[in-house]
């Protein structure tokens, strides 16, 4: 099964292949899934499907395969949706009289498909479930071809893409239903990863008859216009990378609808309409059904999460009053949990293993640990247990090290403390962080600029190498403080348990009718090197010439542990990578501090 016919045929998997995507996951850029993540699915397949013509697999994935065949056998269907479109799905039903549950899994927002994560149907059937996973309409690979056509991969399903609207909800149900036909199932789960995982609640909360008995969202949103658009600010970085990793032409992607709303939030117009299409696709929308459904669901998300930041997660989560967990981990999107879908590991993947038991207690029944787990589990930046691997030149992760607990996620923040800008000693270029309030100061800096505080150097990767222990690293020195602010304590005498969402208050003034501010949380070392804590854009519009306009917005959720010795630095710039902006090139933006509002930034302690 090729994915480009006969240009790129399957190869032998090799341990090196699998190395690679254990330590650099399963995105080699943040709009191509690794050849080697592509190539191990694919053998998988054609080894299920018996077109192998050698073998293909390693002695592990080789027993996996024929442990399976033994038990089940294998299908792979297209599900005709209402509307006729035809979705490419693939089966494993168990070989068995006794009715047993299903998984469904529709697949994410990648060019490949279902096919990506066949190690992880593999599993689930091993530990008792059938499994249909399906590729959501419009997804896929698709070819040209001579005379303008163009051809589907066979994991491509047909229509156009609704971005997990209306007809991936009735789509979903069509796939239950033929779920019940094929297989009898006992009971009904749906998992999905990034995308899936969206299209898994809103099924959750939608299917006509409730027939969803429990969900797992990985790499997940509560709210899809938060993630987009917040703050006055459009993610554009994010939307870009997921319009440029749709498989095929736009123009054959999305319908004129989407595509128009595309374009709109691209061109910052329309908004309003762009918000209320986003809301639509919001499982934050729809709370009250699931928590009428009693749908027991399992989040994770990540700290440094780009394309859904975690807040919006969060505040689904602590809305609804199902079972549930939240895990937060360290990195960006689908590091944690994308290698250990996609491969075997020596030790335990947690985010996966995990994610397995909600549904193994939920679904199968199983009497383990899930009862007695705390609601909330955050892993805390940044400390790692790790073993070398000199193939790769740095260490793996093996394991999540440490992890905390919480009954809820307001029970995260025991207690604020709060730091004072100021402005700073006389001899020193930056301003200060302090515990007492300080007024009559400004930080002027010319906007429009991208400087070297920036949230990421890339979309995923980045954060998959933070994931691996290896964080973005950033040398204090090179910001540009012509083009931003900066304000910092001294050394720490003791350290700071930082949990929750930190918020800050300052007054703007601008040059021009609009600014954007980026704010950057950093944990700055002895030695003046830098980790990003936490970040978030906020955009000040129709400001008056001369008026300074006071503000206030929360960065996005971290649990760090800031050492004793080291230094928190806040930085304040016009532009990020990621981001919209609203200024004017050149123009000076101000910051102050109000005499009836000091300027602060409350730091959330745990």
């Amino acid at each position: 099964m090729s994915h480009s016919q006969d240009d790129n045929p399957t190869i032998p998997v090799t341990a090196t292949q699998l190395n690679r995507i254990a330590v650099h996951g399963i995105y080699s850029s943040p709009t191509a899934i690794d050849p080697a993540a592509v190539n191990v699915a694919e053998a998988l397949v054609a080894t299920l499907n018996g077109t192998a013509e050698t073998p293909l697999l390693t002695p592990e994935l080789q027993k996996l395969t024929e442990q399976v065949r033994q038990k089940a056998t294998f299908g792979f269907p297209r599900i005709t949706a209402d509307d006729g479109v035809k979705l490419s799905a693939h089966t494993i039903k168990l070989n068995t009289s006794e009715r047993r549950p299903v998984v469904i899994v529709p697949a994410g927002w990648t060019p490949f498909g279902w096919i990506i994560f066949e190690y992880a149907y593999l599993q689930l059937a091993l530990r008792g479930y059938h499994v249909l996973a399906y590729t959501p309409r419009g997804i896929g690979l698709t070819f040209p071809v001579k005379g303008g056509a163009f051809i589907d991969a066979p994991w491509t399903s047909g229509g156009t893409i609704d971005v997990a609207g209306p007809l991936d909800w009735a789509d979903g149900s069509t796939v239950i239903d033929y779920a019940q036909a094929h297989f009898n199932p006992s009971k009904i789960a749906f998992l999905g990863e990034s995308y899936g995982s969206g299209i898994s609640q809103l099924v959750a909360a939608h299917d006509p008859a409730a027939r969803v008995d429990a969900v797992v969202a990985l790499s997940t949103w509560g709210d899809l216009a938060d993630s987009l658009y917040q703050n006055d600010t459009r993610h554009l970085e994010a939307v870009q990378k997921l319009i440029d990793f749709t498989g095929g032409p736009l123009e054959r992607k999305f319908d004129p609808v989407t595509q128009q709303i595309l374009k709109d939030f691209l061109a910052g117009e329309n908004l309003d309409e762009v918000v209320q299409w986003g809301k639509e696709r919001s499982p934050s929308s729809y709370a009250d059904q699931t928590d009428a459904r009693g749908v027991p669901t399992f989040f994770s998300n990540t700290w440094h999460e780009t394309l859904f930041p975690a807040n919006q997660t969060i505040a689904h989560f602590e809305r609804l009053t199902v079972p549930k967990r939240l895990n937060l981990w360290i990195g960006d999107h689908a590091a944690p949990e994308g290698a250990g879908l996609t491969i075997p590991f020596s030790g335990p993947n947690l985010p996966v293993e995990e994610a397995f038991a909600w549904l193994d207690h939920h679904i199968l029944g199983a009497q383990n640990d899930v009862p007695g787990w705390e609601p909330v589990s955050s892993q805390i930046m940044f400390t790692y247990k790790t073993k070398p691997d000199p193939e790769a030149g740095q260490d793996v992760i093996i394991e999540p090290a440490v992890r905390e607990g919480a009954q809820s996620w307001a029970d995260v923040t025991t207690s604020t403390e709060r730091w004072y800008l100021t402005a700073g000693a006389t001899d020193r270029r930056d301003g200060g962080l302090g515990t007492e309030p300080e007024t009559g100061w400004k930080r002027e800096f010319t906007a429009g600029q991208l400087t070297s505080a920036t949230a990421v150097d890339a979309v995923i990767t980045t954060g998959q190498a933070e994931w691996n222990g290896n964080p973005k690293s950033y040398s204090t020195g090179t910001f540009d403080r012509g083009h931003l602010a900066v304000w910092t304590t001294g050394p720490l005498q003791t350290a700071r348990r930082i949990r929750g969402v930190p918020r800050l208050t300052l007054s703007v003034r601008s040059s021009a009718p609009a600014t954007a501010l980026v704010a950057y949380l950093f944990d700055v070392g002895p030695d003046d090197t830098a980790r990003i804590i936490t970040h978030e854009p906020f955009t000040v519009r129709e400001l008056s010439p001369g008026e300074d306009r006071m503000v206030t917005w929360p960065l996005q959720a971290a649990g760090y542990d800031l050492a004793a010795n080291h230094r928190l630095m806040l930085v304040v710039n016009s532009q990020d990578r990621l981001y919209s902006d609203a200024n004017t090139d050149g123009s000076t933006t101000t910051i102050t501090s109000a005499d009836d509002a000091a300027a602060h930034l409350a730091l959330p302690l745990g």
